[in-house]
């Protein structure tokens, strides 16, 4: 079971249900959520500021991405999240959460080495059982 993971996405429901199959799955003891991209990363530059070399306390092992949402989409993200700004976080995987399961964002995800894999919506206890072997 992991400690803390992030779920981004800008649908209420989505959100509701993933938060719900974690729990059932006992994937996770707390799932943090944000609603975009920016929000995502907001978290993490208030997170950077209490970081010491010593502790990774209160960091997410997992973040469950959206491609498409308003503000900041998941690729404009991925962008950010990989900048030196961002290098106190390259441990934390991602998982591609999408509606769409389109090669070329399947090609553009592999790109990323912090994306461990690009997955269908909605999310399962199966493929949360799947991920626990990849993590």
């Amino acid at each position: 079971m992991l400690d803390l993971i992030m779920c981004v996405d800008d649908d209420p429901i989505t959100l509701m249900l993933l938060k719900k199959v974690i729990d059932k799955a006992a994937f996770s003891k707390e799932t943090i959520t944000a609603q975009n991209g920016e929000e995502a990363l907001e978290f993490f530059k208030s997170l950077k500021n209490t970081l010491t070399k010593d502790t990774t306390t209160n960091l997410p092992q997992l973040i469950f991405l959206d491609l498409n949402m308003p503000v900041m989409g998941g690729w404009e993200f991925l962008d950010c999240f990989n900048t030196p700004e961002y290098l106190n976080f390259n441990d934390i995987k991602v998982v591609i959460l999408s509606s769409t399961i389109d090669p070329e964002d399947i090609s553009k995800s592999k790109t990323y080495p912090i994306v461990i894999d690009f997955l269908p919506k909605p999310i399962t206890t199966s493929i949360l059982d799947y991920l626990k072997t990849k993590i």
